[in-house]
């Protein structure tokens, strides 16, 4: 999903803020109006707008603190119901005994729902349906199935739109932490390898050496000739352990290129960042696809780690390549990591470049250059 969580949630939050805000425009110019025109007193007037004011201006709070979660109620939610009630009990009337009055009730029992189970709201929805029915029949002289249906009607849409509101926010959210745990996933899990490596390689080997130093130690005052043998054993075993070590350093350096390129590909899409490859690189040697292998894992790190990217594209064209990503953060550049550091003192050596910095259309851009001997004509390697 290209849209952020947070980006998500701001636009749930503030649409609900506009329907709110519309609402206590609709009410409160029908009750200024009914005040000009004679039909209640300026203090009836002010008492009604203050109520139905103080419930608008709570409902975003309401909300806010019972968005990310289903909280206990507190006395916000009664004092924001107490404000609805006396706003509907002080309503003025219409000349046709009509009036906004019944979206001021169903704001409140909105943001209760929020708050309480289902079966609390459900209870509660007929019991101030009963309530304002009672009170639209008896005090105005409305008819009652007509107040009733009115009533049930909003309470249908209002309630289930407002927890079907929140839900959603929940999955974009919940959607959201799952890539990022898959993320962080594929890190941990490269470093569980490289760490089981390293331990198939020198485990065994280390505890052997520690084993026949110790004993050497102990015969060197005892017996000269089976210490001076001990310690040359262990002379040899640290010197194979040193090979493997190489041998399995020299594995990671020479990484395979399109190996690479498909695997930063799926993490980032994983994450949620678009993929765009384009390689033409048949015409390298082993040495600096090698080369540029590493930039595009250490590239892909950095994008997972450091940038809230939603596309990336990666461009190599013979010994040229070129990584962009829009996730770069406002402000001053960040200083170049160790990683950066390690590649471009390699490339350097080489004979090749390495940058990194943002660009004037606000991107990052990740460039790379390695020498090409003997180049061929390329084809396309990675499809788009």
């Amino acid at each position: 999903m290209a849209a952020r969580p947070e980006t998500a949630r701001k636009i749930l939050i503030y649409w609900m803020d506009g329907v709110v805000a519309l609402i206590a425009v609709i009410t409160v110019a029908f009750t200024v109006g009914r005040s000009m025109a004679g039909a209640i007193s300026p203090l009836h007037a002010a008492v009604t707008v203050t109520c139905q004011l103080g419930l608008c201006a709570l409902f975003p709070v309401l909300l806010r603190e019972a968005f990310d979660h289903r909280p206990r109620p507190t006395w916000k939610l009664a004092l924001a119901g107490a404000f609805a009630l006396t706003a509907t009990l002080l309503r003025p009337t219409t000349l046709d005994n009509t009036s906004p009055w019944i979206e001021v009730g169903t704001l409140w029992l909105a943001a209760a729902a929020l708050y309480l189970s289902p079966r609390a709201i459900a209870c509660l929805s007929v019991a101030v349906a009963g309530l304002l029915t009672v009170h639209g029949t008896l005090v105005h002289g409305q008819s009652w199935p007509g107040v009733l249906i009115s009533l049930m009607i909003n309470f249908a849409f209002m309630v289930p739109a407002m927890l079907l509101w929140r839900w959603l926010w929940w999955i974009i959210r919940d959607a959201s932490n799952a890539r990022e745990a898959r993320a962080r996933l594929a890190v941990a899990e490269e470093r569980l390898r490289f760490a089981r490596d390293l331990h198939d390689l020198l485990g065994h080997s280390l505890a052997v050496i520690t084993l026949k130093s110790e004993l050497a130690a102990k015969l060197a005052t005892k017996d000269a000739g089976r210490a001076l043998t001990e310690m040359t054993q262990v002379r040899a075993l640290a010197g194979d352990s040193l090979a493997e070590v190489q041998q399995a350093v020299h594995g990671y350096q020479h990484l395979d290129l399109d190996q690479e390129v498909a695997g930063v590909r799926a993490a980032l899409e994983a994450s949620g960042t678009r993929c765009d490859v384009h390689v033409r690189a048949d015409g390298l040697g082993p040495a600096a696809r090698a080369l540029l292998a590493w930039v595009v894992r250490e590239g892909g790190t950095n994008v997972l780690k450091h940038s809230r990217a939603t596309h990336c594209g990666i461009t190599i064209d013979g010994g040229l390549l070129e990584m962009r990503n829009d996730g770069v953060a406002r402000g001053a550049a960040p200083p170049p990591g160790s990683g950066l550091r390690g590649l471009a003192e390699r490339l350097v050596a080489a004979g090749g470049t390495l940058s990194a910095a943002p660009t004037a259309t606000g991107e990052f851009l990740l460039r790379a250059s390695v020498p090409v001997v003997g180049e061929q004509p390329a084809r396309e390697a990675v499809p788009a």
